[in-house]
């Protein structure tokens, strides 16, 4: 068991969870802006570079489904620490790569490490704050996303542009020594769940499985996820290469992205609570075939036009994942959730690994340095956004 914290105390070990996460997301989404300067050094296609993406994300889908089985059996603390560290040598790794393929080994590893870490911080949380600061608790952490989006891709495209695009990585492992310093300090043992009895990792999901109704669920997270990042990993590389954006104007993409889901997702959430989820899906989702096409397609406009329709991209598309996650979390009994939540983030993962992996297939590289089929892509997207709408209507809200 654990001491209960000080509200002193809560409040710091929450900002250094928050910081954990912080440069887990970043050292994630740092790869993404980073394609057109990864394709240049590395002589590779589209697909290539969705290999890295997609290998990332197929490896935190598999070590999400492992920490939802193996997660219960150890001490939160020290899982958290030996998984963030593991992600710490894998982005220096990264940092000191010279070659591709050293480079996917060091994204695979990260990836692996990457999944584990998120669940274990919601974990920690989870145990150590009772309901009625549960959800203050859960906000404070995840304003690990838009400060990601915001302040650390735009500073490490900004340094990436000044130095060499390792140099991201070395600053993020630097300065996550300094966070791993403090976590141990400040983060107390969770060793609470060790007393409960273990259930076999297939037996536990034998009955997650007979109720349909997960299903739907699981497959709606699985299709939005998927028809977001058949798009996104390559907004980057298209801008720069197909309609003349510097590498040097992309971090305004990014913040002014950030900025607007700042204000937008309470919105939305606020929109989730008080209409049927699936309906705010559908219509967030219809929404986002306007910016999704758009940035799809080679438009020559000016970087005033290419920035707005970028922020539309951002505001639609991240903001489906908010009706998802209520639909999801809705959609079993609470003796259920633990599961359905850690099976749903391996399907998460999973799909946007392979959509990642299947875009970057579909294009190519022509010699004018121009990539080809981005719209095709966009159309897929679409499609499969449209079919989430159809399997999310199928999910019956119990809880």
């Amino acid at each position: 068991m654990y001491t209960p914290l000080t509200p002193a105390r809560e409040r710091i070990m929450l900002f250094t969870l928050m910081a954990l996460q912080f440069t887990m997301i970043v050292d994630f989404m740092i790869m993404m802006p980073l394609s057109s300067q990864l394709m240049a050094v590395f002589s590779i296609q589209p697909g290539d570079f969705g290999l890295l993406v997609s290998s990332y994300s197929i490896a935190a889908g598999v070590s999400s489904l492992l920490a939802s089985s193996l997660g219960d059996r150890f001490d939160r603390r020290n899982a958290l620490l030996v998984a963030y560290i593991g992600l710490l040598v894998a982005t220096l790794a990264c940092a000191y790569s010279n070659s591709y393929s050293v480079l996917l080994v060091a994204r695979i590893i990260a990836g692996f490490f990457g999944g584990v870490l998120s669940s274990i911080v919601l974990a920690i949380v989870g145990d150590i704050f009772p309901p009625q600061k549960r959800g203050k608790a859960m906000g404070i952490v995840m304003l690990a996303f838009s400060l990601a989006a915001i302040a650390g891709v735009p500073l490490g495209l900004f340094i990436s542009n000044h130095f060499s695009w390792q140099t991201p990585f070395s600053f993020i492992s630097y300065a996550g020594i300094l966070i791993l310093a403090i976590a141990y300090k400040i983060v107390p043992n969770v060793r609470g769940h060790l007393d409960q009895p273990h259930v076999n990792f297939f037996r536990s999901y034998v009955e997650l499985f007979r109720i349909s109704n997960h299903w739907w669920a699981f497959a709606t997270s699985g299709l939005v996820m998927f028809a977001g990042f058949m798009v996104i990993p390559y907004i980057a590389p298209t801008m720069v290469a197909n309609t003349g954006m510097s590498d040097h104007e992309l971090p305004y993409v990014y913040l002014c992205g950030g900025l607007a889901t700042l204000f937008t997702r309470p919105f939305i959430g606020r929109m989730t609570d008080k209409h049927k989820h699936w309906k705010v899906l559908a219509v967030t989702s219809l929404l986002s075939f306007i910016p999704i096409i758009l940035v799809t397609q080679t438009l020559h406009v000016g970087f005033v036009w290419q920035l707005l329709i970028a922020t539309l991209f951002f505001v639609f598309v991240s903001g489906r994942f908010i009706p998802t996650s209520a639909l999801v979390t809705a959609s079993c009994e609470s003796r259920f959730r633990g599961r359905v939540m850690a099976f749903s983030s391996a399907v998460q993962n999973l799909g946007s690994g392979f959509a990642a992996l299947i875009a970057g297939a579909i294009m190519i590289k022509a010699p004018s340095g121009e990539i080809l089929h981005y719209e095709l892509v966009g159309y897929i997207a679409c499609a499969v956004s449209l079919l989430a709408i159809y399997t999310a209507t199928k999910v019956k809200a119990v809880s």
